[in-house]
């Protein structure tokens, strides 16, 4: 061949690889923040109700909701949060922070007076974790090294509540590892509301068993990571509730020795000035104890319990005191998350609201209108819009758009909210409307993003649904090729999370995985996600099927609907594939076990393998002690059934993974080798249940997708 002829087409090659390539999406561009969307950070409304402010480079930012113009910066410089004292005479500021687990970080400090412009460090500006204005905003609450402090803001005396505090040992007013990870948050204290006294939770992990972790680093010897996590079944923190009143400088324990007592999830202010309402629990979850707290006496008074034959979702209480100090409660005591009006002594007035759909988040109260703001699935379990509940009559009224997924950010006087919206196929909105929710202002959008993506062949979504084994009708999408050939026989590659009311099948922008997805479609592949059993926003019944059997019911519905797209007419039974991430990966690693005939190809990032390896106060909530319920756990564990894998199976996990202990992946690798069961296995040195730092997730995505691409 001409060698100048062969110069030409090599040139015209890589001219036409680089017009295609600027047509797709790739993992470069997904990493490089090409596809990075716009928001609005630290909304917050200000105490009349007018102005509202925000996060941004120079400072904290003041908006006017009436003119949605900037007023000016309440503070200049650079911060990473703030929180405001009651009156909003004083704002503390976030200058530095260090994580520690999924929600506790360590962070330094200054609370600034708006009046007179002094700025003061908290705690000489050292660490401190959990700071909390009194009501009065004269004083800070915080913890250092697991004891318990606050700060006089006039004099900047400091006052010590707790001594006994010991890593590993002794906690106060903050969160175990367990607790923080499961009950979703890491302070464990409240103020009353006459500031004069502190309602804690004492935490005694002394005997909780201790996990230790090697970190490998670049040390020549190894270090350890060593913290309590009590796994299924073993000894959890001895919980105790404290009173701390100010003026005697005293602590008393308070005996709650005739409640459920085994562990405390959450705190509340009431509007008496002299109590706090804790919930307790029993060790299975099954019930919850409303406890009111007398800050004077330290009298303790039940004001319900609420029971359920399978679990209560204590990660996710949700209680409003109005002014009269009754009550609204979210409970699925009727089949679906509904709200339950409580008189202040704790007996039930009424059922506010009923209907097949469920309450998904609570917003606040308006003591004019008697009505309650909150999102819902009033349009569908697929959608989650915003409403307003008026507590007598138990009529809704949208506000929201009335497709997509829909919060908001509501004013002091619930005269405006920013609605926050996108649906599958477009990103996220922020729009600014009045309490009826007439449109004001379009504060961002993000149509530069999908403008982006249209250039790079985007392909929406489709949602259609999946009869399972017992006839429910199971949410699905699917992500077709951009020139989709229904005679064609396309690969399928499933995708799924799976656990307890969970969602995946939502009409909602997917900016994280689904631009994968999107860029692995374009390669040729049908990708699709199915909700199963066990899953949310389908009522209690569906989410629940699975107690007590956790996994069982959840595959068994992915083998179905991977059987039924494989007589689809569009897809190659023959190369199906399917991933996950945490309990996505166990799901993944029993596909490739129990559903070996079904799936060819399994990518499992993170996975649970057993259960019993999983801490208590989630897997117990689900399936009981393994103690009491043995075969739930072992009957449904991947390694049980290691026997069974036939296909491609990536096994992907983090060294020093502090939530899925990277034991998981050495246990199934294990069960895997002693059944001469071929299959990739990745370790990702440091790095916990996130994967991520430095380069680490373009290589891990770099890896599956060629693992995709390979065997599939």
């Amino acid at each position: 061949m001409n060698k100048k002829i062969l110069v030409s087409v090599v040139m015209m090659t890589a001219v036409f690889s680089q017009s295609i390539n600027a047509q797709e999406i790739t993992l470069d561009k997904i990493y490089s923040g090409y596809y990075r969307g716009k928001g609005i950070a630290g909304i917050a409304s200000l105490n009349d109700g007018e102005n509202y402010a925000t996060i941004e480079k120079d400072g904290i930012a003041k908006y006017s909701y009436k003119t949605f113009q900037k007023v000016g910066n309440i503070v200049n410089g650079s911060f990473e949060s703030y929180i405001f004292s009651p009156d909003e005479s004083k704002i503390l500021l976030q200058k530095e922070s260090e994580p520690i687990y999924r929600h506790s970080f360590l962070g330094k400090f200054d609370v600034k007076d708006l009046k007179s412009n002094t700025v003061m460090p908290l705690n000489n500006g050292n660490w401190i974790q959990e700071p909390k204005f009194s009501p009065d905003g004269s004083k800070v609450a915080f913890i250092v090294d697991n004891n318990l402090f606050y700060q006089d803001l006039t004099s900047g005396k400091i006052t010590q509540i707790t001594t006994d505090g010991k890593k590993n040992s002794i906690i106060n007013g903050l969160g175990d590892w367990v607790y923080e990870e499961e009950f979703s948050h890491a302070d464990y204290y409240q103020w009353n509301k006459a500031g004069d006294a502190i309602v804690f939770v004492r935490f005694d992990e002394s005997k909780v068993p201790e996990i230790y972790i090697p970190i490998y680093g670049k040390s020549l010897y190894p270090t350890e990571m060593r913290y309590k996590y009590p796994k299924a079944g073993e000894t959890n923190s001895t919980v105790t509730a404290n009173l701390y009143q100010l003026n005697s400088a005293k602590t008393t324990a308070l005996n709650l020795g005739s409640f459920e007592n085994h562990y405390i999830p959450q705190l509340w202010q009431t509007n008496d000035a002299n109590e706090i309402v804790i919930a307790t629990s029993n060790r299975h979850h099954s019930k919850v104890d409303l406890i009111k707290v007398d800050t004077k006496s330290g009298n303790l008074t039940k004001l319900f319990s609420e029971t359920d034959n399978a679990w209560i979702e204590t990660d996710n209480l949700t209680l409003e005191f109005l002014d009269d100090n009754s009550f609204l409660w979210a409970s699925e005591r009727d089949g679906y998350r509904q709200l339950y009006w409580y008189d202040k002594s704790g007996k039930l007035k009424k059922q506010v609201a009923k209907g097949n759909w469920e309450i998904t988040d609570y917003y606040g109260y308006n003591p004019k209108t008697k009505e309650a703001y909150i999102q819902t699935t009033e349009k569908g379990s697929l959608n989650k819009v915003v409403s307003k509940l008026n507590i007598n009559s138990g009529k809704t009224t949208l506000i929201s758009y009335p497709e997509g997924n829909n919060s908001a950010s509501f004013s002091k006087s619930f005269n405006y909210f920013i609605n926050t919206n996108s649906t599958a196929a477009s990103p996220y909105k922020f729009v600014l409307k009045d309490a009826n929710g007439k449109e004001i202002k379009e504060l961002q959008n993000n149509n530069e993003l999908l403008s982006k993506l249209q250039k790079d062949n985007f392909v929406t979504k489709e949602f259609i649904t999946i009869p399972n084994s017992v006839g429910d009708q199971l949410n699905a999408w699917i992500i077709k090729p951009k020139n989709f050939d229904p005679n064609k026989k396309y690969p399928l590659f499933m995708f799924q999370y799976s656990g307890p009311g969970s969602q995946q099948v939502s009409n909602s922008w997917d900016g994280g995985n689904g631009i994968w997805f999107e860029m692995l479609a374009q390669k040729g592949y049908v990708v699709a996600c199915v909700d199963g059993r066990g899953t949310g926003y389908k009522g209690a019944k569906f989410k629940k099927a699975t107690y007590k059997q956790l996994g069982k019911y959840e595959i068994e519905d992915q083998i179905t609907a991977a059987k039924w797209f494989g007589n689809q007419s569009y897809i190659d039974k023959s190369r199906i594939g399917i991933f996950g991430w945490s309990f996505g990966g166990y799901m993944t690693s029993l596909a490739m076990t129990k559903g070996a005939d079904v799936f060819k190809m399994g990518i499992a990032v993170a996975p649970v393998t057993n259960w019993r390896y999983y801490d208590s106060i989630y897997t117990e909530r689900f399936l009981q002690t393994p103690q009491e319920n043995p075969e739930g756990y072992d009957q449904n564990s991947p390694t049980t059934f290691a026997n069974l894998l036939k296909g491609k199976f990536l096994l992907i996990h983090g060294t020093a993974d502090d939530n899925v202990h990277f034991q998981n992946s050495m246990e199934f690798s294990e069960a895997l080798i002693q059944n001469k069961k071929q299959f990739d296995f990745m370790a990702y040195p440091d790095k916990n249940h996130g994967i991520y730092g430095g380069q680490t997730r373009p290589q891990l995505y770099e890896k599956m997708t060629n693992f995709i691409l390979e065997n599939l």
